[in-house]
C-alpha cells in the first residue's frame, strides 16, 4: 500500500510541474497574444482592452491558478487563432494520433515479442545472426525516412494507397485504419528491432539461470520452459523500454502526419506553432505529457504485479 501511495503522489506532483512549466514557457515567448490575435488591426487601445477580456493583465501565479481549475473541469480554452474551444478541436484531432500510436504499439509488441524470443533461444546461431543483421539495418533508418520510403514503394510504385488520400473514419473505418497502417509501420519498425535485441539479451541471460535446469529436469519442453518460465522474467528489463517507447511513438506519430498528410494532433500543433495560438499548443504539450506520466505510473505497479519484490522495497 506504501508502495502505491508513494508512486500515486509522485503522479500528482509530476502532473502540476509540468502543467506549470508549460503554462510559464509560454508567458516568457517574445509576442504579444492580444496582439497577434487582432492582427494587422491592432492598436494600443484595442491590445489593451483585448488583455483585459483574456484575462493577461492578471498576475502570472493568479491566471495559472484559473486555467488549472478550468482544465481538470475540461475547459481548455478558447482557440486565439479560430476562436474555437480548444477541447472540441483536439477531440476532433485525437482519434488519428491515437490510432496511429495505438497500432504502433500493437506492432512493435507483436513483432519484437516472438522475434525476440527466437533471437534469444537460438543466440549464437544462424536465426540469430540473420535477425541480428536485420536489426542493425532498420535500427539504423530514422521513423521519417521510413515513412518517406513506404510512401514511394507502397504508394507510389504498388499503388496499395494513395498518398495524401486520407479518409476520416466517419467516412470509412477501414478506409482510415487502411491509411493509417503505413505511418504505424513505420513508426513501429525501428522499435521493434530495439524490443527484440532487448528481448533477445534477456533471454539468453534467463536461460543460463538454475531454475532453468530445473525445469528442464522436471521433464518440460523446451517451448513449456521457454514461455512458462523464461518469458515472464525476461520482460521485466524490456518493460521499461516499452513504457519510455510510449513517449517516444506518440512524439513519432505527430511526425509522420506530417509525411502522410494526416490531420491529427501533430498537425494541429504545426499550425498552431505557427500562428501562436498559445492555448492549442499549451493544451496538447499538457495532454501529450501527462498521458506519457500516467502510462508510466501504470508501469511502475505492472512491476509489483511482475516482480512483487518491488513492492516489498517499496513498503521497507
Amino acid at each position: 500500500m506504501k508502495y502505491l501511495t508513494k508512486k500515486f503522489c509522485t503522479l500528482i506532483i509530476t502532473l502540476l510541474a509540468v502543467s506549470l512549466l508549460s503554462f510559464l514557457a509560454f508567458q516568457i515567448i517574445p509576442g504579444d497574444a492580444a496582439v497577434s490575435r487582432l492582427g494587422t488591426g491592432a492598436t494600443q487601445e484595442k491590445a489593451a482592452k483585448l488583455r483585459r477580456e483574456m484575462g493577461l493583465d492578471r498576475p502570472v501565479m493568479e491566471r495559472y491558478g484559473s486555467w488549472l481549475k478550468d482544465f481538470v473541469q475540461g475547459d481548455m480554452g478558447e482557440s486565439y487563432t479560430y476562436s474555437l474551444p480548444v477541447a472540441g478541436m483536439i477531440k476532433e484531432k485525437l482519434p488519428v494520433t491515437l490510432a496511429i500510436a495505438g497500432m504502433s504499439f500493437f506492432f512493435m509488441l507483436a513483432v519484437s515479442i516472438p522475434l525476440g524470443l527466437l533471437a534469444g533461444r537460438y543466440g549464437g546461431r544462424l536465426p540469430d545472426r540473420i535477425l541480428t543483421v536485420c536489426n542493425q539495418i532498420v535500427m539504423a533508418v530514422p521513423g521519417f525516412f521510413m515513412g518517406i520510403l513506404l510512401t514511394c514503394v507502397f504508394g507510389l510504385v504498388l499503388h496499395w494507397f494513395t498518398p495524401g488520400g486520407y479518409v476520416s473514419y466517419q467516412e470509412s473505418p477501414s478506409g482510415f485504419f487502411g491509411y493509417l497502417v503505413f505511418p504505424a509501420i513505420a513508426i513501429a519498425l525501428p522499435k521493434c528491432a530495439m524490443g527484440v535485441k532487448l528481448l533477445r539479451s534477456s533471454v539468453i541471460g534467463e536461460l543460463q539461470q538454475d531454475y532453468v535446469r530445473t525445469a528442464y529436469s522436471r521433464g518440460n519442453s523446451p517451448r513449456q520452459v521457454l514461455y512458462g518460465h523464461v518469458l515472464k522474467n525476461s520482460l521485466l528489463p524490456v518493460i521499461t523500454f516499452w513504457a519510455l517507447a510510449i513517449a517516444d511513438i506518440m512524439a513519432s506519430s505527430m511526425i509522420l502526419e506530417q509525411v502522410f498528410t494526416a490531420p491529427g494532433i501533430g498537425t494541429l500543433l504545426v499550425q498552431s506553432i505557427s500562428n501562436r495560438d498559445y492555448p492549442v499548443v499549451q493544451a496538447v504539450i499538457v495532454l501529450i505529457a501527462g498521458l506519457v506520466v500516467v502510462i508510466n505510473f501504470l508501469v511502475d505497479l505492472l512491476y509489483g504485479v511482475i516482480d512483487p519484490r518491488i513492492n516489498m522495497k517499496g513498503e521497507g
